[in-house]
């Protein structure tokens, strides 16, 4: 209950913070007398949509540790820790990467790599997953998630995000304006302010096009995932761990991550036939490695 209230806290302060932003630099004031302004509404739906992003990424270390309750390993304090360790710098060396941090925490198998950029990220594992794979099941998983911090995925998807929420941002209030233009052209005092009809416009073309971005933002993450099984392939040099990893999750129940987590996993569930999930099949994503031998 604490970490909701913690991840709920958060995101209102994000919400703020850019209000104040939108609020001080005066793009929030975009519907005048004259009409709309479309340049200040410009300003405003990118503030939103890209600075709304781009804190979640920059907070995205902290906010995976309190949702997850993932525990930093300072110093190993068994060999299974040791290992994790030497592990992940073994790979990390290979990609050219500085060692990130190392996380474990309570769960159903599952693991994620998150943070702000490559030299300031977290791989962690889950218990369930060190307890229900072999050793070189778990090194390709964290492969994996290497490859996903090699590719700069986070970034990439953060940018794909908030261009998307910029133009439901901007799209919902344009069709907003248009509406309640439409509902008050009666109204002798149409000409200023807006109605009841652009608010509640605007909140149904958010939950819309929010719905319809979802998609587009779900293509590119489920494109990146084949990407990092094809990274830890080449870290590996050869695909037959990732696939025995793979073969491994679909024989048990993956442990689900916080909804702002989802995407980030080795696992993930599908939804509305696939397009509205982050990850491809395990069986898609089996038959692509099996093709690039």
């Amino acid at each position: 209950m604490k970490r909701v209230i913690l991840l709920i806290a958060t995101n209102i302060a994000v919400m703020l913070v850019l209000s104040i932003a939108a609020q001080l630099l005066g793009i929030n004031r975009f519907i005048t007398a004259g009409g709309l302004n479309m340049g200040s509404l410009l300003a405003f739906a990118g503030l939103m949509g890209f600075g709304g992003a781009f804190i979640s990424l920059w907070m995205s270390k902290t906010m995976a540790k309190w949702s997850t309750g993932a525990r930093v390993i300072e110093q190993p304090s068994n060999e299974t820790e040791r290992w994790l360790l030497f592990t992940v710098r073994k790979l990390a060396d290979r990609a050219g990467l500085p060692m990130p941090e190392v996380a474990v925490y309570e769960g159903e198998p599952n693991a994620f790599a998150t943070g702000a950029s490559k030299s300031n990220s977290l791989v962690a594992v889950s218990t369930g997953l060190l307890s229900s794979m072999t050793e070189q099941e778990v090194e390709a998983v964290l492969a994996h998630e290497i490859a996903h911090i090699q590719n700069g995925d986070m970034v990439t998807l953060t940018l794909i995000q908030g261009v998307v929420n910029t133009f439901v941002f901007f799209l919902a209030r344009v069709v907003g304006y248009v509406v309640d233009n439409f509902l008050r052209r009666n109204d002798e005092e149409s000409s200023s302010g807006t109605g009841i009809g652009y608010f509640i416009t605007v909140i149904v073309c958010e939950i819309v096009f929010g719905i319809l971005a979802s998609f587009i933002v779900m293509y590119f993450s489920r494109q990146r995932e084949y990407r990092a099984d094809a990274g830890a392939a080449k870290l590996l040099g050869s695909p037959q761990p990732m696939i025995a990893a793979l073969q491994r999750l679909g024989g048990v129940h993956a442990g689900e991550l916080p909804q702002n987590m989802a995407a980030s996993g080795i696992s993930g569930g599908a939804g509305l036939m696939g397009l509205m999930s982050s990850h491809p099949s395990l069986e898609s994503r089996i038959a692509a490695l099996q093709a690039a031998r």
